[in-house]
């Protein structure tokens, strides 16, 4: 923790990070909290997703503003309601016993509840722009008196036509506020936006992560969604040594995940965002000590968090995107030591696997799942080898006695088949495991894939519109049929719409050049963002 000390965080703030598990900062956090804490400079920073620069921000702003002054302090704005939910989780585990509160607001949840929220007071809002927008036009939201503005993930809003919305409330914020700008790219439109927006700034660049470790092996397996508990437990079985996180994408699926090992007799335990800081410490605690052996966790809950020795990493769940997929099995194959990162991958996810082998630029090789045989022969050899072991080691005489006893009325044979019976004939019995289907990929959704391309669309629900509504106004314009429309996501403030090439120039060129008023064209082609896939 003395490189966390060094960086002028409070002995408060210190221990937060301690219970968490930190051990020492990144260097996003490095170049980042210094300067927040010190000066009041503006700072456009360049790192990419887990980095960990929800902590560079985050930490000196929880240590500079007032505790429940009653109204909002600071403003985060992120581009989906992942997120929001992800970053305002992440403050909140880190801000300590100090009294605070941090809430999410975005589209799809209840307007009057967040404006009750509101009502009551909030010190942080962690929200996204279009809903943002909405409370401050509906004088819900005074952003007059904050302290801090925070753009995250800036890029990605520009992507997702929002930067119109983010130019208005930086027009509406406090003059004299710190903004604080964080980017895995900086386009032009970016830097405009500091430019016009930022005082004097500072621009901190973090270089892209090494992508994966030379010494991790990484594998995946194709398997149903209803036989990943199984699977788990067979690659757990058939290994010697097995000390390994379990990345789950909930809470909800962690302490599933968690109770299901424990009732099945394994040594596992949780780590979440709704489990107590002393909760927290305890099970890291006992997780360093091999108390355990398995610890299941999510990704937010597992950031920062230092252990040695690990053998496995597995992804219960597929990873949001690759810089998540990186930054979890980074925690293996360490210090010389060679670890195992392992996937399950269902058959609606493979299009996603591939995504993510390209972009890490690394061969993440298919497995079968072991069968039961093959883990009941591990397991003989396991026990096989420790009964030798445990030969030339001194015994006690009262073991020596009672092998005696035994013997002198029973064939020595039957004796010894006997006992292995009586100490493992659970870890022996077939019976133990449940059958696991075949997997199969389906081929033909993928090929169907072939020859189209994805839409933007910045119309969304807050424009009226319905995905009946969204096919009409799309057909009116380029009177494609309605079949040749797939794969439609609609939101908030914007929609995808997946179509052939051919018929995507066509739809382009029926509605040329037109805008949504101060927006984005109405229609262009787009890269879906990973979190709302």
């Amino acid at each position: 923790m003395e490189k966390f000390v060094r960086l002028g965080l409070s002995n408060t703030t210190i221990s937060a990070l301690k219970e968490k598990g930190f051990e020492e900062p990144t260097p996003i956090q490095v170049a980042t909290i210094p300067l927040l804490l010190q000066g009041d400079q503006d700072i456009v920073g360049q790192a990419q997703t887990g980095t960990g620069k929800t902590a560079a921000f985050g930490l000196p702003i929880i240590e500079k503003i007032g505790s429940n002054s009653g109204a909002v302090q600071t403003l985060i704005l992120v581009p989906t309601r992942e997120l929001a939910l992800q970053v305002s989780e992440e403050l909140n585990s880190l801000k300590g016993k100090k009294k605070l509160t941090i809430v999410p607001i975005y589209g799809g949840q209840s307007m009057e509840q967040q404006m009750g929220k509101l009502k009551k007071g909030i010190d942080i809002v962690v929200g996204t722009p279009g809903r943002v927008l909405d409370f401050i036009k509906r004088k819900k939201l005074k952003l007059q008196n904050i302290s801090y503005l925070v753009l995250d993930e800036a890029d990605e809003m520009l992507n997702m036509g929002f930067i119109e919305d983010i130019e208005k409330i930086l027009e509406t914020a406090n003059p004299d506020r710190k903004t604080l700008l964080f980017s895995a790219t900086m386009p032009k439109e970016i830097m405009g936006i500091a430019k016009k927006y930022m005082r004097e700034y500072q621009v901190i660049k973090v270089t892209k992560q090494q992508l994966t470790a030379d010494l991790t092996e990484q594998i995946y397996f194709q398997v149903n969604e209803a036989d990943k508990f199984e699977a788990l437990c067979r690659i757990i079985d058939i290994e010697s040594e097995f000390y390994g996180l379990v990345f789950c994408r909930t809470k909800n699926d962690v302490a599933r995940i968690a109770g299901q090992l424990i009732d099945r007799g394994y040594e596992a335990d949780e780590l979440h965002g709704d489990i107590s800081q002393y909760q927290r410490e305890e099970v890291l605690k006992k997780f360093r000590k091999k108390r355990i052996n398995i610890l299941v966790a999510t990704d937010v809950a597992a950031r920062g968090m230092d252990i040695k020795d690990l053998t496995h990493v597995i992804n219960y769940a597929l990873p949001q995107d690759s810089d998540s997929y990186v930054h979890r099995i980074g925690r293996t194959g360490r210090a010389g030591k060679e670890g195992t990162a392992i996937t399950f991958v269902t058959p609606s996810e493979f299009k996603k696997i591939t995504h993510i082998q390209k972009a890490v630029k690394t061969d993440i090789r298919l497995e079968k799942i072991p069968r039961v045989r093959e883990i009941v022969r591990a397991k003989r050899a396991q026990i096989k080898r420790d009964l030798f072991r445990l030969v030339n080691e001194e015994i006690d005489d009262s073991y020596i006695k009672m092998a005696n006893d035994l013997l002198s009325e029973n064939d020595s044979e039957r004796v010894l088949a006997a006992l292995l019976k009586y100490a493992f004939h659970k870890q022996l019995d077939t019976s133990h495991y449940n059958e696991i289907g075949q997997a199969r990929v389906n081929k033909v959704s993928i090929v169907d894939q072939k020859g189209k391309t994805r839409l933007f669309i910045a119309l969304g629900k807050e424009d009226g519109m319905s995905e009946k509504k969204l096919v009409q106004f799309i057909k009116s314009g380029s009177k494609i049929k309605r079949d040749r429309i797939k794969n439609i996501r609609l939101f908030d403030e914007y929609s995808f719409v997946t179509v052939p090439f051919n018929d995507a120039e066509l739809i382009l060129k029926m509605f040329g050049g037109k805008k949504k008023p101060g927006q984005r064209p109405i229609i262009e082609k787009a890269k879906m963002p990973a979190n709302v896939r």
